[in-house]
């Protein structure tokens, strides 16, 4: 482990709004779960980032929207640093990051304490369609934490995962609000071009299209 890394993670350990909860904790009863209105202060409404890297979302949109909480979900300890150190340094009080696996997430939040999920550039996993963020095993813990009428917004550069996900919403009954397969030589203007992440700018000088959906889950959608 390089020493930039080691320097990562003890500062880490100082972030007020980062937290790092091992799985014993997660099990027996994650402190925040279902108390986030004691975090933050207020009972706004929380937006999560799953897979949320250095957490460009996050911080952008906390920026964008005061209004809102944020919250950006990542097991990588260096990459979560970067958005925990810059939301410090811009001084959003609106915003928190969450260290654990994706896998664990009903472990940090209740029911219906959710009001809406990014998934921006996940891990495509090729050959564990299971494991992606919007299968259909993920997709069933989601609803139990979504709000009604909370909407998911995906944006990748891979085509297969973007196609496995628009596969899964229409064959599962879900509600496709809009997608696209090009996302810059659209007509779209609005929060999902707020913010380019580091694996979007490098994806984009490569000359990939950027996909981007954004969908209702069906039981969440029958509940509006």
């Amino acid at each position: 482990m390089t020493k930039n890394k080691l320097a990562r993670f003890a500062e880490n350990e100082t972030f007020p709004h980062l937290f790092q909860p091992g799985f014993d904790e997660l099990q027996s009863g994650f402190k925040l779960k279902g108390r986030w209105e004691e975090f933050f202060g207020n009972n706004n409404p929380i937006i999560l980032e799953l897979g949320c890297g250095k957490g460009e979302y996050t911080v952008a949109l906390s920026g964008q929207y005061p209004g809102n909480n944020y919250i950006g979900v990542d097991i990588k300890g260096a990459r979560i640093w970067r958005g925990a150190k810059t939301s410090l340094e811009k001084g959003h009080n609106n915003v928190a990051f969450l260290r654990m696996r994706i896998d664990s997430i009903l472990n940090a939040f209740s029911t219906h304490e959710i009001s809406g999920i990014w998934i921006t550039f996940p891990d495509p996993q090729p050959t564990k369609a299971r494991k992606r963020l919007t299968s259909p095993m993920f997709l069933n813990r989601y609803d139990k934490l979504l709000k009604p009428g909370s909407i998911i917004h995906l944006k990748t550069d891979n085509l297969d995962f973007f196609e496995f996900t628009l596969s899964t919403i229409a064959a599962e009954g879900h509600t496709l609000l809009m997608h696209t397969f090009d996302l810059y030589n659209s007509n779209l203007n609005e929060d999902v071009m707020l913010t380019q992440t580091h694996y979007e700018k490098i994806f984009l000088a490569q000359g990939v299209p950027i996909k981007y959906l954004r969908f209702r889950l069906k039981t969440n959608d029958d509940k509006i």
